[in-house]
């Protein structure tokens, strides 16, 4: 643990040094937390949230997946995923965790019906 700390003093002196002979003065990065947000998202999300449009979800009838044969349920696992991952890359978080369920559901069914 020493070592460590003496690599990190060490580290700064050097760092010290440095500026003060190339004249530098360190200041901090003044950022908003908007513009680390807007870093972090993607295009159709920022599009979103400029527009001021939200989302509302209204319930939904859950389909029975019982009676999809095993590769339509396999076929449908693929689609939902796809989704679950596209909306955690937008940062979706609530979208995803709603497929995530969804897919679930058609798991348990394809255990219970095949």
């Amino acid at each position: 643990m020493q070592a460590a700390l003496d690599e990190t003093g060490r580290r700064r002196q050097k760092q010290l040094e440095y500026n003060a002979e190339h004249g530098i003065t360190p200041q901090s990065v003044v950022r908003t937390v908007i513009d680390i947000m807007e870093g972090a998202r993607d295009v159709p999300a920022r599009a979103r949230a400029a527009a001021g449009k939200t989302k509302k979800h209204v319930a939904e009838p859950a389909m029975d997946y019982t009676s999809l044969d095993p590769d339509r349920l396999a076929a449908k696992l693929r689609v939902l995923e796809q989704q679950m991952y596209q909306h955690a890359r937008d940062l979706e978080f609530e979208d995803a965790a709603r497929v995530r369920d969804e897919i679930r559901r058609v798991k348990d069914a394809a255990l219970a019906g095949h």
